[in-house]
Protein backbone atom coordinates (compact mmCIF):
# COMPACT_ATOMS: atom_id res chain seq x y z
CA UNK A 1 0.00 0.00 0.00
CA UNK A 2 1.35 3.37 -1.01
CA UNK A 3 1.53 5.70 1.95
CA UNK A 4 2.95 8.72 0.14
CA UNK A 5 2.23 10.47 -3.13
CA UNK A 6 4.54 12.02 -5.68
CA UNK A 7 3.99 15.75 -5.70
CA UNK A 8 6.29 16.39 -8.66
CA UNK A 9 8.98 14.58 -10.60
CA UNK A 10 11.43 15.08 -13.44
CA UNK A 11 14.42 13.11 -14.62
CA UNK A 12 16.86 13.31 -17.50
CA UNK A 13 20.41 14.02 -18.54
CA UNK A 14 22.49 16.96 -17.33
CA UNK A 15 25.75 18.46 -18.58
CA UNK A 16 25.50 17.09 -22.09
CA UNK A 17 28.44 18.87 -23.68
CA UNK A 18 27.96 19.45 -27.38
CA UNK A 19 29.94 21.55 -29.82
CA UNK A 20 28.52 22.30 -33.28
CA UNK A 21 30.80 23.58 -36.05
CA UNK A 22 29.36 25.15 -39.20
CA UNK A 23 31.80 25.14 -42.13
CA UNK A 24 31.07 27.50 -45.01
CA UNK A 25 32.38 26.94 -48.50
CA UNK A 26 34.48 30.13 -48.32
CA UNK A 27 36.42 28.78 -45.31
CA UNK A 28 34.57 30.85 -42.69
CA UNK A 29 33.48 28.73 -39.72
CA UNK A 30 31.10 29.25 -36.82
CA UNK A 31 31.03 27.46 -33.48
CA UNK A 32 28.41 26.91 -30.78
CA UNK A 33 29.45 25.32 -27.49
CA UNK A 34 26.70 24.22 -25.11
CA UNK A 35 26.05 22.37 -21.87
CA UNK A 36 22.56 20.92 -22.14
CA UNK A 37 20.20 19.65 -19.45
CA UNK A 38 17.12 17.64 -20.51
CA UNK A 39 14.39 16.73 -18.01
CA UNK A 40 11.24 14.71 -18.73
CA UNK A 41 8.15 14.63 -16.54
CA UNK A 42 4.66 13.17 -16.63
CA UNK A 43 2.32 10.91 -14.69
CA UNK A 44 3.52 7.93 -16.75
CA UNK A 45 6.83 7.99 -14.91
CA UNK A 46 5.38 7.84 -11.42
CA UNK A 47 5.32 4.03 -11.39
CA UNK A 48 9.09 3.98 -11.89
CA UNK A 49 9.36 5.71 -8.52
CA UNK A 50 6.62 3.88 -6.62
CA UNK A 51 6.79 0.39 -8.19
CA UNK A 52 10.20 0.18 -9.87
CA UNK A 53 8.45 -0.18 -13.24
CA UNK A 54 10.74 1.17 -15.98
CA UNK A 55 8.66 0.24 -19.05
CA UNK A 56 7.97 3.86 -19.97
CA UNK A 57 11.28 5.31 -18.85
CA UNK A 58 13.22 6.86 -21.73
CA UNK A 59 16.83 6.16 -20.76
CA UNK A 60 18.85 9.25 -19.96
CA UNK A 61 21.50 7.92 -22.35
CA UNK A 62 18.89 8.02 -25.13
CA UNK A 63 18.11 11.62 -24.24
CA UNK A 64 21.82 12.42 -24.57
CA UNK A 65 21.90 10.75 -28.00
CA UNK A 66 18.94 12.83 -29.15
CA UNK A 67 20.80 16.05 -28.34
CA UNK A 68 23.66 15.00 -30.62
CA UNK A 69 21.27 13.63 -33.26
CA UNK A 70 19.41 16.92 -33.48
CA UNK A 71 22.70 18.84 -33.41
CA UNK A 72 23.60 17.04 -36.64
CA UNK A 73 20.25 16.85 -38.44
CA UNK A 74 18.69 20.24 -37.73
CA UNK A 75 19.53 23.14 -40.04
CA UNK A 76 22.51 25.02 -38.56
CA UNK A 77 20.39 28.14 -37.98
CA UNK A 78 18.26 26.10 -35.56
CA UNK A 79 21.26 24.85 -33.60
CA UNK A 80 23.47 27.95 -33.42
CA UNK A 81 20.84 29.97 -31.49
CA UNK A 82 20.49 28.38 -28.02
CA UNK A 83 16.88 29.44 -27.53
CA UNK A 84 15.89 27.81 -30.81
CA UNK A 85 17.93 24.66 -30.16
CA UNK A 86 16.47 24.24 -26.66
CA UNK A 87 12.93 24.52 -27.98
CA UNK A 88 13.67 22.06 -30.81
CA UNK A 89 14.99 19.46 -28.34
CA UNK A 90 12.01 19.88 -26.02
CA UNK A 91 9.49 19.70 -28.87
CA UNK A 92 11.15 16.58 -30.29
CA UNK A 93 10.89 14.79 -26.94
CA UNK A 94 7.23 15.61 -26.41
CA UNK A 95 6.25 14.71 -29.99
CA UNK A 96 8.21 11.46 -30.09
CA UNK A 97 7.26 10.14 -26.64
CA UNK A 98 3.54 10.60 -26.23
CA UNK A 99 3.63 9.67 -22.56
CA UNK A 100 5.91 12.67 -21.83
CA UNK A 101 3.89 15.57 -20.47
CA UNK A 102 6.66 18.13 -20.23
CA UNK A 103 10.25 18.34 -21.41
CA UNK A 104 12.41 20.97 -19.76
CA UNK A 105 15.63 21.84 -21.60
CA UNK A 106 18.24 24.22 -20.21
CA UNK A 107 21.26 25.28 -22.27
CA UNK A 108 24.29 27.07 -20.89
CA UNK A 109 26.35 28.68 -23.62
CA UNK A 110 30.14 28.49 -23.40
CA UNK A 111 31.22 31.67 -25.21
CA UNK A 112 34.04 31.68 -27.74
CA UNK A 113 35.37 34.99 -29.11
CA UNK A 114 36.72 35.01 -32.63
CA UNK A 115 40.43 35.89 -32.71
CA UNK A 116 41.05 39.30 -34.24
CA UNK A 117 44.12 40.25 -36.29
CA UNK A 118 44.48 43.71 -37.87
CA UNK A 119 40.83 44.37 -36.97
CA UNK A 120 39.72 41.32 -38.96
CA UNK A 121 38.16 38.18 -37.55
CA UNK A 122 40.00 34.93 -38.09
CA UNK A 123 37.94 32.38 -40.06
CA UNK A 124 38.39 29.41 -37.72
CA UNK A 125 40.30 30.32 -34.53
CA UNK A 126 38.72 31.35 -31.23
CA UNK A 127 39.58 32.16 -27.62
CA UNK A 128 37.77 32.89 -24.39
CA UNK A 129 38.79 36.54 -24.39
CA UNK A 130 39.81 38.14 -21.11
CA UNK A 131 39.71 34.92 -19.10
CA UNK A 132 43.44 34.42 -18.69
CA UNK A 133 45.22 35.32 -15.43
CA UNK A 134 48.48 37.28 -15.49
CA UNK A 135 51.01 36.44 -12.79
CA UNK A 136 54.65 36.93 -11.82
CA UNK A 137 57.14 35.77 -9.20
CA UNK A 138 60.56 37.15 -8.29
CA UNK A 139 63.49 35.38 -6.63
CA UNK A 140 66.13 37.74 -5.20
CA UNK A 141 69.33 36.20 -3.84
CA UNK A 142 72.22 37.87 -2.08
CA UNK A 143 75.42 37.52 -4.16
CA UNK A 144 78.35 39.03 -2.29
CA UNK A 145 77.64 42.74 -2.09
CA UNK A 146 75.00 42.60 -4.81
CA UNK A 147 71.76 40.88 -5.60
CA UNK A 148 70.92 38.19 -8.12
CA UNK A 149 67.43 38.28 -9.52
CA UNK A 150 65.41 35.63 -11.31
CA UNK A 151 61.87 36.52 -12.33
CA UNK A 152 59.15 34.37 -13.87
CA UNK A 153 56.15 36.03 -15.48
CA UNK A 154 53.31 34.70 -17.52
CA UNK A 155 49.65 33.89 -17.80
CA UNK A 156 47.43 30.85 -17.43
CA UNK A 157 43.89 29.77 -18.34
CA UNK A 158 43.96 31.33 -21.80
CA UNK A 159 41.51 28.96 -23.45
CA UNK A 160 41.84 28.68 -27.22
CA UNK A 161 40.25 26.59 -29.94
CA UNK A 162 40.58 26.18 -33.70
CA UNK A 163 38.06 24.19 -35.68
CA UNK A 164 40.41 23.02 -38.43
CA UNK A 165 44.07 22.98 -39.58
CA UNK A 166 45.32 20.70 -36.85
CA UNK A 167 46.39 17.09 -37.23
CA UNK A 168 47.98 14.19 -35.38
CA UNK A 169 49.40 11.49 -37.63
CA UNK A 170 52.39 9.19 -38.09
CA UNK A 171 52.81 8.51 -34.36
CA UNK A 172 54.21 5.33 -32.79
CA UNK A 173 51.88 2.38 -33.14
CA UNK A 174 51.97 -1.02 -31.49
CA UNK A 175 49.56 -3.69 -30.22
CA UNK A 176 48.30 -1.33 -27.47
CA UNK A 177 47.54 1.59 -29.80
CA UNK A 178 43.87 2.29 -30.48
CA UNK A 179 43.89 6.00 -31.39
CA UNK A 180 43.24 6.54 -35.10
CA UNK A 181 45.30 9.00 -37.12
CA UNK A 182 43.60 12.36 -37.50
CA UNK A 183 44.42 14.37 -40.61
CA UNK A 184 42.22 17.22 -39.40
CA UNK A 185 40.74 17.80 -35.98
CA UNK A 186 39.52 20.41 -33.52
CA UNK A 187 42.48 21.69 -31.49
CA UNK A 188 41.77 23.20 -28.08
CA UNK A 189 43.95 23.89 -25.07
CA UNK A 190 44.10 26.03 -21.94
CA UNK A 191 47.45 27.81 -22.21
CA UNK A 192 49.93 28.26 -19.38
CA UNK A 193 52.81 30.40 -20.63
CA UNK A 194 55.80 31.46 -18.54
CA UNK A 195 58.89 33.46 -19.48
CA UNK A 196 62.02 34.07 -17.43
CA UNK A 197 64.32 37.03 -16.79
CA UNK A 198 67.70 36.65 -15.09
CA UNK A 199 69.86 39.60 -13.97
CA UNK A 200 72.47 40.68 -11.44
CA UNK A 201 71.10 44.23 -11.51
CA UNK A 202 67.72 44.67 -9.86
CA UNK A 203 67.33 48.29 -10.94
CA UNK A 204 67.99 47.45 -14.59
CA UNK A 205 65.63 44.48 -14.47
CA UNK A 206 62.85 46.64 -13.07
CA UNK A 207 63.03 48.89 -16.16
CA UNK A 208 62.26 46.12 -18.65
CA UNK A 209 59.02 46.57 -20.68
CA UNK A 210 57.01 44.01 -18.76
CA UNK A 211 53.59 45.15 -20.00
CA UNK A 212 54.73 45.11 -23.62
CA UNK A 213 56.26 41.66 -23.20
CA UNK A 214 53.06 40.30 -21.62
CA UNK A 215 50.94 41.70 -24.46
CA UNK A 216 53.41 40.39 -27.03
CA UNK A 217 53.55 36.91 -25.51
CA UNK A 218 49.77 36.63 -25.60
CA UNK A 219 49.63 38.02 -29.13
CA UNK A 220 52.30 35.60 -30.35
CA UNK A 221 50.54 32.67 -28.70
CA UNK A 222 47.30 33.42 -30.52
CA UNK A 223 48.89 34.46 -33.80
CA UNK A 224 51.11 31.38 -33.94
CA UNK A 225 48.13 29.12 -33.34
CA UNK A 226 45.99 30.78 -35.98
CA UNK A 227 48.27 32.33 -38.58
CA UNK A 228 51.94 31.36 -38.48
CA UNK A 229 52.99 29.80 -41.83
CA UNK A 230 55.06 27.23 -39.93
CA UNK A 231 52.02 26.14 -37.97
CA UNK A 232 48.96 26.47 -40.19
CA UNK A 233 48.65 22.71 -40.06
CA UNK A 234 50.06 21.59 -36.72
CA UNK A 235 51.53 18.09 -36.78
CA UNK A 236 50.92 18.01 -33.03
CA UNK A 237 50.43 20.25 -30.02
CA UNK A 238 54.19 19.93 -29.55
CA UNK A 239 54.88 21.65 -32.86
CA UNK A 240 52.42 24.44 -32.04
CA UNK A 241 54.15 24.95 -28.69
CA UNK A 242 57.56 25.32 -30.32
CA UNK A 243 56.34 27.93 -32.81
CA UNK A 244 54.72 29.99 -30.03
CA UNK A 245 57.84 30.01 -27.86
CA UNK A 246 60.21 30.63 -30.77
CA UNK A 247 58.27 33.75 -31.76
CA UNK A 248 58.43 35.18 -28.22
CA UNK A 249 62.19 34.62 -28.01
CA UNK A 250 62.71 36.25 -31.39
CA UNK A 251 60.57 39.27 -30.52
CA UNK A 252 61.89 39.96 -27.01
CA UNK A 253 65.65 39.84 -26.36
CA UNK A 254 65.01 40.47 -22.63
CA UNK A 255 63.41 37.04 -22.25
CA UNK A 256 65.82 34.23 -21.36
CA UNK A 257 63.53 31.28 -21.93
CA UNK A 258 59.86 30.39 -22.42
CA UNK A 259 57.90 27.56 -20.81
CA UNK A 260 54.50 26.31 -21.99
CA UNK A 261 52.12 23.77 -20.49
CA UNK A 262 49.32 22.83 -22.89
CA UNK A 263 46.65 20.34 -21.82
CA UNK A 264 45.10 18.84 -24.92
CA UNK A 265 41.37 19.44 -24.43
CA UNK A 266 39.74 16.82 -26.61
CA UNK A 267 36.75 17.41 -28.87
CA UNK A 268 35.79 14.04 -30.34
CA UNK A 269 33.22 13.63 -33.14
CA UNK A 270 30.14 11.96 -31.71
CA UNK A 271 29.48 8.66 -33.49
CA UNK A 272 26.03 8.94 -35.05
CA UNK A 273 26.39 5.92 -37.37
CA UNK A 274 23.83 3.97 -35.31
CA UNK A 275 21.28 6.51 -36.47
CA UNK A 276 22.33 6.37 -40.13
CA UNK A 277 24.28 9.64 -39.99
CA UNK A 278 27.88 10.33 -41.00
CA UNK A 279 29.71 12.42 -38.40
CA UNK A 280 33.27 11.06 -38.40
CA UNK A 281 36.45 12.22 -40.11
CA UNK A 282 35.64 14.62 -42.98
CA UNK A 283 31.91 14.54 -42.10
CA UNK A 284 32.43 15.68 -38.49
CA UNK A 285 30.30 18.63 -37.44
CA UNK A 286 29.03 17.65 -33.99
CA UNK A 287 31.55 17.10 -31.20
CA UNK A 288 31.55 15.90 -27.61
CA UNK A 289 34.14 17.66 -25.41
CA UNK A 290 36.03 15.29 -23.11
CA UNK A 291 37.58 16.86 -20.01
CA UNK A 292 39.34 13.82 -18.54
CA UNK A 293 41.72 12.28 -19.25
CA UNK A 294 43.64 14.70 -21.44
CA UNK A 295 47.03 14.96 -23.03
CA UNK A 296 49.50 17.26 -21.28
CA UNK A 297 52.37 18.75 -23.28
CA UNK A 298 55.15 20.87 -21.76
CA UNK A 299 58.51 22.25 -22.83
CA UNK A 300 61.01 24.97 -22.00
CA UNK A 301 62.45 26.68 -25.09
CA UNK A 302 65.60 28.80 -24.93
CA UNK A 303 68.19 30.31 -27.26
CA UNK A 304 71.17 28.06 -28.09
CA UNK A 305 73.62 30.67 -26.79
CA UNK A 306 71.86 30.75 -23.41
CA UNK A 307 71.82 26.98 -22.95
CA UNK A 308 69.17 25.18 -20.96
CA UNK A 309 68.18 27.05 -17.82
Amino acid sequence: METSIIKSQAYGKDRVRIVRVVRRADGWQEIADYSVCVLLSGEAFESSYTKGDNKLVVATDSQKNIVYYLGKTLPPCRVMVPEVFASEIAAFMVKKYLHVTTCHVKIITKPWERMMFDSKGHPHSFCREGKETRWTEAFVTRKGEGLGVRMNSGFYDLEVLKTTNSSFTDFWRDELTTLPEMADRVLSTKVLCQWTFVSDDLETLQKKPFNRIFAGAKRNTLDALANDPRAWVHASVQSALYVMADRILNDFADVDDVYYALPNIHYFPFDLSKFGLKNLQSDAEVYMPIADPSGYITATISRPSKGKI
